[in-house]
């Protein structure tokens, strides 16, 4: 299994990643620039967090337009997995890889924090090494983290089995106090029908080593090591 991490002019969690999967989980990692089409033979890309083309128009709007995500479009609808975090996951929205949109956030302010999730489904790469239900803390960063669908784009992520993650209580239970941001249904990572393009809003990468003091977010990466060797 070979990764890449695209990098984006204003990535800002592009190395955050590739220390997560070289140094934390001894992976092969491709550094991946916006303006190259060649994934160098990976399997599974990243689109790590940040602020791409400093979030102009909308987040994720111009990088959309990069020549690396043609290439990154052609590699999901072969199969192949993507995954975006945080202003990855817009970036993903916008690209029409997965369902959905990115709003700002519903008391128009940044939010960095902690968080929970609870875990929708194990049915994923990301979530395979993870239980049903589980209750993980994840670090946010975002502005625009504020999922939305139409009811009948909902409806189908929830019969299909979509839904990765949900902001929760640290004891499991969702609640309008748990969520950060104004998703909804408290929606804060998805993937699309086939399974192998992935989203999500907070940031395991930055919940995956004792030096942070949190390995909650360790759980996705082996997750996806196990299901994709």
């Amino acid at each position: 299994m070979k990764f890449g991490v695209v990098i984006f002019p204003g990535s800002n969690c592009d190395m955050d990643l590739i220390h997560v999967l070289t140094d934390v989980s001894g992976q092969k990692v491709e550094e991946l620039w916006h303006k190259d089409t060649d994934l160098k033979g990976c399997d599974f890309v990243f689109l790590p967090g940040g602020f791409s083309y400093g979030d102009y128009l909308r987040s994720g709007a111009i990088a959309k337009l990069s020549p690396i995500m043609k290439s990154v479009q052609e590699h999901a609808a072969k199969g192949g997995f993507v995954m975006g975090i945080c202003n990855g996951f817009q970036i993903l929205c916008e690209s029409g890889l997965l369902p959905g949109a990115l709003l700002r956030n519903e008391d128009q302010l940044f939010i960095c924090d902690n968080v929970y999730l609870r875990t929708e489904t194990n049915n994923a790469a990301v979530t395979r090494g993870l239980p049903s239900n589980a209750v993980v803390k994840i670090p946010i960063a975002h502005a625009e983290g504020r999922y939305y669908a139409d009811d009948a784009t909902i409806q189908s992520l929830k019969d299909n089995d979509q839904i990765l993650f949900r902001y929760c209580e640290e004891d499991g239970t969702t609640s309008t106090s748990s969520n950060p941001n104004g998703s909804v249904e408290n929606i804060a990572g998805i993937c699309n029908a086939r399974r192998n393009v992935f989203g999500m809003m907070p940031h395991p990468e930055r919940a995956a080593s004792e030096y942070l003091f949190n390995k909650d977010g360790l759980a996705m990466f082996e997750g996806i090591l196990s299901a994709t060797v």
